[in-house]
Formats: structure tokens, sequence, C-alpha cells
């Protein structure tokens, strides 16, 4: 009877236990049969899959023939509402490459939820320890060409097509969208609802339609020196001396 008293005054109630055990089975059957489920569906699509790999609910995975789908150990995918923490989901985790050069990789103990990734003829890749929130998306390509217009259904804009790269412990915010040719250094924050057209450098807080970049996150550090220094060792002319 003690214990039952003590267990009272510590709020553990019938609709308690019932909420907490509800809470449980949810998330161990959940991420048992969607695990499950990817790995079944990697292994006959050919999709690399690390040590680790957790799914809660439905991934969708497209690998087209020579294209590479790669996800490292410990990455977590969030296609459920009831494991999402934040908001709901628009739709389930989707990884599509649609090219034989066409590349995803994605860094160990990264978190996605209900993030569409899709690589068309170049390279997507995602970084250690990413986190990315709900809805995001992200793509290596226009899907058509801008002009004429006239053309714009029946001409792809292969030659247009440019790789994406997020780097280590990055974080992006919900319903954002990074668009072909983006790099997002180490450590940087997209604020939520961002659309990424331009470098983010690292360690540095961007945010808007378009994303700009608003602050640096190191103390010492100006967001203006970061956004110099990052434009300069990505221009051609500091890679072709490396």
């Amino acid at each position: 009877m003690d214990l039952l008293h003590k267990a009272r005054q510590r709020g553990l109630t019938p609709a308690n236990v019932l909420a907490w055990a509800s809470l449980e089975l949810m998330r161990v059957w959940g991420q048992w049969w969607g695990t499950a489920r990817l790995r079944c569906k990697a292994r006959l699509l050919g999709v690399e899959l690390g040590k680790d790999v957790r799914a809660h609910g439905p991934v969708g995975l497209l690998r087209w023939p020579g294209g590479r789908i790669c996800i490292g150990s410990g990455v977590s995918l969030i296609s459920s509402w009831r494991r999402a923490t934040a908001a709901s989901l628009k739709a389930p985790v989707r990884l599509r490459v649609f090219g034989p050069g066409a590349s995803i990789e994605i860094g160990e103990g990264a978190q996605l939820s209900g993030v569409s990734i899709t690589a068309r003829s170049t390279a997507i890749q995602i970084g250690r320890q990413v986190l990315l929130a709900p809805n995001c998306v992200i793509v290596d390509s226009d899907f058509h060409a801008h002009w004429p217009p006239e053309a714009r259904i029946h001409t792809p804009g292969y030659e247009h097509d440019a790789p994406v790269s997020i780097g280590d412990h990055a974080w992006i915010g919900m319903d954002c969208i990074i668009l072909k040719g983006v790099r997002i250094g180490e450590g940087a924050i997209v604020g939520a609802g961002s659309v990424v057209t331009r470098d983010v450098p690292p360690r540095c807080l961007a945010a808007g339609n378009p994303a700009r970049v608003i602050r640096c996150l190191e103390p010492e550090g100006s967001a203006e020196t970061a956004t110099a220094q990052y434009r300069r060792s990505s221009s051609p002319a500091s890679s072709s001396t490396a």
C-alpha cells in the first residue's frame, strides 16, 4: 500500500500508465516494422545500409540502375507523425536517384523527418549528425530547362544540374528547400521555411526566401567575414590550386 501511495503521489494514475504504454507501443512497434521494411526494400533495390539504421514508418526508395544510395550507420528516418516531435509530416522520407551517375550519401547519425531528396544526375551529400527537420526538400536540378519557355516540357537541361552538400552537424529547419549547387557548411543552421539558393558558411545562421546569412554562431566571428572566406574557398581558382 505504501508503494501504491507513492506512485499516486508521483502522478502514476491509470490514465498516465495507459498514455505511457501507448507511446511506447507506437514507438517500439513503428520502429521495428519500419526498419524491417526498409532493410528488405534496400536489399532488393541495391541500396547500401550501415549498421543500426532505424526507420519509423515507410521509406520511399528509387534507385536508377547505376545510381547509388548510401545510408550511413545510426541514421534515423522518420516517416510517421507518431514519431515526429515538432510537426506533422506531409509525406514519408523519400530518397530518389534518376541517373546512372547520380548519388545520395547520408552520413552517420543523421536524422531525417519526412524529407525528400532527389539527385537527378549529380551527387547530394548529407554529413554526419545532420538534422533535417520535417518536410524539407533537397534537389540537384531544376528538372526543366529555363529557356525558351515553349521547350521546357521536353528539354531536361541536364547541363545545369549541380551537386549539393551539407556539412557535419548542420541543422536544417522544417519546410526548407535547398536548391541545386548549394553548399552548407559544418555546424550551420538554416531557419525554418527558408529557400536556400546560395552557399551557407560553416557555423553561421541563415534564413529567409531567398536565404541570407544573418549572423555567425561563433562569438568572435562575423557573418560578412565568414561568407567572404567561404566564397573564396569554394571558387574555381582556389580549388584548382589546392
